[in-house]
């Protein structure tokens, strides 16, 4: 039996390697021009048949002239990474921010993976942020913080102001929004720039620190190893002290509490920080700031019970939402939110439109989804297509999927806030962000301030998604399959939530580490308290 296990163990691995083989092989060489060509007509064959707005934003006649135009200009073969970058641009005329395509990156053995663990990629630590139509150095998370507040002008032979340009082309926001592009570029700049370039050990950077120019290597090195000591630091290292029984169960239930505690507030390891944060400003508890990175790490629930419960104990008069960077998430969890939000019954989104009648089907059987998912959804084949057949219904000649429990009119929750609201936001502030925004603007409940939100105010199309690979490039393209949005609809359409009072940050605030737009907030707070 061991040794039928270790041969079947052994055909997995090799099995494992020729895949990976194949695949780096397949993106690396040149494609002919008509079997790029088919993928173009195969991705817009696949958004014709599950995206259900497909043209809100851009008629059907444009769109089909820049597919039809891309397909033309492919006049020479090319590899993957190549097409990807025509590609891209392309599919950002459908002006939704869900439909993304990824570029096809080498991919590594099992071996090559641990190996590469134990290495870290300085680059990686940098965070950027374009302002000022420059790019510059946010923050980071290595040993070298004088980084911070430094320009970035050049990565290898490449200006950075025009590799941000480029990558601005492939993405989009929902509708004709342009705040997005700004906020999101910076953000995901190390992610773009390694969709374009691929995988590499070292990159020279020029940056620009006031007046002066240097350039700074960034490497591939080995990790540091906390269990290595030196010679003469093992003549120190003294046996761990032997833990009592009580000992070893309080160290037990610390950890316990202490995993409980970063499920609720969602703790990201890598920034070493959560995802939902609630803090007073002042002396005082008259101010509460709750900051909230994203909708989808952790459980929720907890933690806004607890801090709606601690500002209504507390008497808190004035609650500061702060959504910017907000990439979005959950509907469960901004409905959650919205019912301590609000102080009116609410219906919280429509029903959502669609273009098949067994949605979830469609994200099951995709053709990226695993061999193991494909078993279970075919076991569940017969639940899961009576289910969606009894949400769906037609409706002046369109598929509407329902969600009850969003749809469905509710009260406010009990500990629901009553005093002022401000919400911060910005061009990051994005789907679920701007769902839960779009609610307090139009029930005139929140006072916002910042930039308009890269989410449209008439809602976005997520919910659940389909991720396609291309049959020859292998390029994944992500497409949501659900409308989602709220009652709410504001005129013209394409635009996200735009703030009452317009702020947009300078790098002399990020290097004098001034939040101006929470500053406005508090200055007029003390206005109105006077």
């Amino acid at each position: 039996m061991k040794k039928l296990f270790s041969v079947f163990t052994i055909v997995l691995i090799t099995m494992s390697c020729s895949s990976v083989k194949t695949y780096n092989q397949q993106i690396a060489s040149l494609h002919t021009v008509e079997d790029l060509q088919n993928d173009v007509d195969k991705l817009y064959k696949q958004l014709k048949k599950h995206h259900p707005k497909l043209y809100q934003y851009t008629p059907k006649n444009i769109l089909d002239f820049e597919f039809d135009s891309l397909k033309k200009a492919i006049k020479q073969p090319m590899n993957s990474r190549e097409f990807y970058k025509k590609l891209a641009p392309v599919v950002t005329n459908v002006r939704q921010g869900h439909v993304s395509v990824g570029s096809a990156n080498k991919r590594f053995t099992r071996k090559e993976r641990k190996l590469l663990k134990k290495k870290k990629f300085e680059f990686y630590d940098l965070d950027f942020e374009y302002l000022n139509n420059k790019l510059w150095v946010k923050n980071t998370r290595g040993k070298d913080s004088t980084l911070v507040g430094n320009e970035v002008v050049k990565i290898e032979d490449d200006l950075a102001i025009n590799l941000v340009e480029k990558y601005k082309t492939q993405f989009a926001s929902d509708g004709y929004n342009t705040t997005l592009h700004n906020r999101f570029v910076g953000k995901n700049f190390k992610t773009f720039y390694y969709r374009n370039n691929g995988f590499v050990d070292s990159l020279k950077v020029t940056l620009k620190s006031e007046d002066s120019t240097f350039i700074k290597t960034f490497k591939r090195l080995e990790k540091e190893d906390k269990e290595n000591k030196t010679e003469s630091d093992s003549t120190k290292v003294e046996k761990p002290k032997k833990l009592s029984k009580t000992e070893k169960k309080i160290n037990r239930l610390k950890a316990k509490q202490k995993k409980k505690y970063n499920n609720k507030h969602g703790y990201i390891s890598s920034r070493k920080q959560y995802t939902r944060n609630l803090s007073f400003i002042g002396k005082d508890s008259t101010i509460a700031l709750m900051k909230i990175r994203g909708f989808s790490n952790g459980s929720y629930k907890a933690f806004y019970k607890e801090s709606f419960a601690k500002l209504d104990s507390a008497k808190t008069k004035y609650f500061i939402l702060d959504l910017r960077d907000n990439g979005g998430g959950r509907i469960s969890e901004i409905d959650n939110l919205y019912s301590y939000l609000t102080n009116e019954n609410y219906q919280f989104i429509t029903e959502s439109e669609v273009n098949s009648r067994i949605p979830f089907m469609k994200f099951v059987m995709s053709n990226t989804s695993s061999a193991s998912l494909k078993i279970v959804g075919g076991l569940l084949s017969p639940i899961i297509i009576t289910h969606n057949l009894l949400k769906t219904k037609k409706k002046d000649g369109k598929l509407y999927y329902r969600f009850n429990k969003f749809s469905k009119v509710k009260a406010p929750n009990p500990l629901h806030f009553k005093g002022d609201i401000y919400v911060l936001i910005n061009g990051n502030s994005f789907s679920a962000s701007s769902v839960l925004s779009t609610h307090l603007q139009a029930n005139k409940r929140a006072i916002f301030v910042g930039e308009e939100t890269g989410g449209a105010y008439n809602g976005t199309v997520a919910g659940i998604y389909k991720l396609y690979q291309l049959p020859t490039s292998k390029l994944k393209v992500r497409m949501g399959l659900m409308q989602i949005e709220a009652p709410q609809k504001q005129n013209p359409d394409g635009y996200g939530v735009k703030p009452d009072v317009k702020i947009t940050p300078t790098i002399e605030d990020r290097k004098l580490n001034i939040d101006t737009e929470l500053e406005w907030i508090l200055n007029d707070i003390e206005k109105t308290d006077n």
